[in-house]
């Protein structure tokens, strides 16, 4: 896929894919959050699963972060699920979008790079 098969703000290289389980909670709620949460910039897609009660997320993570995502689904009164393995992968979401994050913003350098102005002495 290329930048120009995604939402405005998302890139490929920073995309990452999110599933999180959500307490049992009214649809209505669940459908006002996922709308609020659709107009968040750097999102790519948003669904939300009823039998199983799961969140899927698509967003680029150097723009958006699942604190973000967290903050309106809070607004609704909306809980990430309880159990151990929900709060595991919650917290190695967050490592990684902050990791991406970080990556992103980083200017790679090299020491084997000629410093400036020291161009071939050749002629």
């Amino acid at each position: 896929m290329s930048d120009n098969e995604h939402r405005v703000g998302v890139k490929e290289v920073n995309l990452v894919i999110r599933h999180l389980k959500l307490e049992s909670t009214s649809p209505a709620d669940i459908k006002a959050a996922i709308v609020e949460i659709d107009k968040l910039f750097g999102l790519d897609a948003v669904s939300f699963d009823e039998k199983a009660q799961v969140l899927n997320l698509a967003y680029d993570a150097s723009h958006l972060s699942l604190d973000a995502i967290e903050d309106v689904l809070h607004r609704f009164d909306i809980e990430i699920g309880h159990d151990w393995w929900t709060h595991i992968k919650e917290d190695y979401y967050k490592y990684v979008d902050q990791n991406v994050k970080d990556n992103a913003s980083h200017t790679p350098w090299s020491c084997h790079q000629s410093p400036p102005g020291a161009g071939s002495k050749r002629k």
